[in-house]
């Protein structure tokens, strides 16, 4: 079976390590082209920002658009009768007398091409593993809710994975839990994962491989097939909707090829959005309408903080990466080679509620939610990981396919680290050195111009965002709700500070070798 890992930092050879500086090579050109062109020639510069500007207006109307698509959709996911849906799928017959029109055409198709392979959903089980490190404060409300899921909890397997390395303390806490909700399912069991283990980077993706290679024990012992087993990963603050268990079983018993396939549900941080500091608030909301909108281009999707697997496939790949920080992201790359290309990601358009950023410190939180969104951004390992596998190792994968891959994702990359920065800053660099030029000094205006109608795509988000905001604590007044509204002046500094900063950091870290170790997210909780 070739390799899929990620190559030990000794283990990069010149063309792996020329991989991993292009991401950080090309956003720091960028930011420079409009420096560069002003000195050499003023007219080429001023059509760089102009055509830049104009792509980012036409996508930012795209974004506005498919972020009102999807919050409907999600919306109309959220009010679906799940239970009844899987009953009409195993007995594929619609008894729902207003059953939407994709649940007709589900059953149909299943009929037809799927009758004598497929699984029922009176078959699946669900495993659903809950890393943690230290984060004692906000693991019962996660277990709550998986438990609250209308689903029959008897097919349900819970995996509290934990680290030897967090002590007696988070050890005893980890059990009692296990003592508490146990009996709701049909196994729940606390996994410790060793410290130290040879080989691994400190972070998640150690710690939940460990938890599934026990996971994959207990099947056999239970004689519980592989292919019939779906294997959900949360975080220690991920809050699953009430019907996502069920809405899970229904896409994966209608998916043609459910071995070649991965399942991603909308994150979305409104667990203590009332509690965290304004900035918190709109970077927070931003990271939810951005992964609200991706499910509505599954071209796009990638596996992203929780997300869910057949057991069979993890069992092909070696569950996830230990090398890595970004175990989720990069789970999807590990599969997608080690199928020769024939993977893909399918939207649950229900929410996993998650934690925005918020410590113990004003300044702190400040900080840590610059920490979270550089180990987002450390996703940019995934680009000579990608071209060297795909294009410099032997490999079935139809190079059309391959290369649309790979363009995406460094468009992601790069468009993540430049773009906040072009838009506020690009049409500046022309002006000044070069007043004398009549297309140079209308660049400010006309980026003030396409701004002023941006404006309407940040209406639209806030309009959803308070939509989207769970009931208002009682220890709050009414006037935090006016500055739920006021927040968003924020707007364009969070933009320019947690996501170009943020990348560009990440990016310049791994141009010059110093990879990044795992620094987890503090929790606090207001009670």
């Amino acid at each position: 079976m070739k390799p899929i890992e990620i190559p030990q930092p000794g283990e990069r050879d010149w063309r792996y390590r020329t991989l991993e500086i292009l991401p950080g090579a090309l956003t720091w050109t960028i930011l420079a082209l409009p420096i560069i062109l002003s000195l050499i020639n003023p007219k080429a510069a001023a059509y760089f920002v102009i055509t830049f500007l104009l792509v980012w207006f036409v996508r930012a109307l795209a974004i506005a658009a498919r972020s009102i698509q999807g919050w409907n959709r999600m919306s109309h996911y959220k009010s679906q009768p799940w239970q009844k849906l899987n009953e009409d799928l195993e007995a594929l017959e619609v008894s729902l007398p207003h059953a939407p029109q994709w649940h007709h055409r589900n059953i149909e198709r299943v009929r037809n091409r799927l009758l004598h392979t497929r699984i029922t959903p009176s078959e699946v089980y669900h495993a659903v593993i809950v890393a943690i490190w230290n984060e004692l404060d906000v693991l019962e409300s996660t277990i709550a809710a998986v438990a609250k899921n209308h689903y029959d909890l008897k097919k349900v397997i819970l995996i509290i994975a934990y680290e030897e390395r967090g002590g007696a303390a988070v050890r005893d806490f980890v059990q009692s839990m296990v003592n508490k909700y146990g009996k709701n399912f049909y196994h729940a069991e606390a996994v410790m994962h060793p410290w130290p283990m040879t080989g691994e980077v400190i972070g998640k993706g150690g710690n939940v491989t460990f938890a599934a290679r026990r996971l994959k024990v207990f099947l056999e012992e239970r004689k519980i097939r592989p292919s019939r087993v779906l294997v959900t990963t949360l975080d220690c603050d991920n809050r699953p909707d009430k019907n996502y268990l069920g809405a899970l079983t229904y896409t994966y018993c209608s998916t043609e090829k459910p071995l070649y396939a991965s399942y991603q549900p909308i994150t979305m941080y409104t667990n203590n959005i009332w509690d965290a500091p304004a900035p918190m608030r709109v970077v927070a909301t931003a990271n939810s309408f951005w992964t609200v909108m991706l499910t509505l281009r599954p071209h796009m999707l990638r596996n992203f903080s929780a997300h869910a697997q057949p057991m069979s496939a993890l069992i092909k790949t070696d569950f996830w990466s230990v090398r890595t920080i970004v175990e989720d992201g990069h789970q999807y790359w590990r599969t997608f080679f080690r199928f020769d290309g024939q993977h893909e990601v399918y939207p649950i358009y229900l929410p996993i509620y998650q934690d925005a950023v918020l410590t113990d410190s004003y300044k702190k939180t400040l900080k840590m939610q610059f920490i979270q969104v550089r180990r987002w951004a450390w996703g940019c390992t995934d680009i000579a990981y990608v071209f060297y596998n795909g294009f410099l190792k032997k490999n079935r994968i139809p190079k059309p396919r391959l290369i649309a891959k790979f363009a995406r994702l460094l468009e992601s990359h790069i468009s993540w680290s430049t773009t906040p920065i072009i838009l506020a800053v690009a049409a500046w660099p022309p002006f000044i050195l070069n007043p004398q030029s009549y297309l140079a000094n209308q660049l400010p205006h006309i980026v003030s111009w396409i701004q002023r109608i941006l404006v309407a795509g940040i209406l639209i988000s806030l309009f959803l965002s308070m939509r989207s905001l769970p009931p208002k604590p009682e220890r709050y007044k009414r006037r935090r709700t006016v500055w739920m509204v006021l927040q968003w002046v924020y707007l364009p500094l969070t933009t320019i500070v947690y996501s170009s900063f943020a990348a560009i950091y990440s990016q310049t870290r791994l141009m010059f070798g110093w990879y990044l170790g795992w620094i987890i997210t503090e929790k606090a909780v207001k009670k």
